[in-house]
């Protein structure tokens, strides 16, 4: 599923500013959704105990982590296998040396709001 977002003035996004991703029920536990607020890429992903968000674009070959395989609290980039952190973001594994960006989320009348 993807999702895209403008921001509040109709393109980029605002500092400071949250942002609508996707209703708290657009995902399963162990699941991730590719949306786009002010053109920036980003995977929302639902863990256990909450909602996280980073940014979509793996930092070694540029794929999509929301193409790839989460287990537990890490999610595996499906091109080359680096792993990430999904709640900080940290590279955990090779060949991934950089970690990814990662947003503050809240949930608000029933949707996941990111924190850009």
């Amino acid at each position: 599923m993807q999702a895209r977002i403008e921001g509040k003035d109709g393109g980029g996004t605002q500092a400071g500013a949250w942002h609508a991703a996707c209703g708290v029920d657009d995902l399963a536990i162990g699941g991730v959704l590719h949306v786009e607020i002010g053109g920036l890429a980003l995977a929302v992903f639902r863990l256990a105990d909450g909602y996280y968000a980073t940014s979509d674009i793996c930092t070694h070959m540029r794929s999509r982590l929301s193409d790839g395989y989460v287990k537990g609290d890490t999610v595996q980039c499906p091109l080359h296998f680096g792993k990430f952190d999904i709640r900080t973001g940290r590279a955990l594994s090779a060949p991934c040396k950089r970690g990814v960006r990662s947003f503050a989320t809240r949930i608000e009348a029933g949707r996941v709001m990111i924190g850009m």
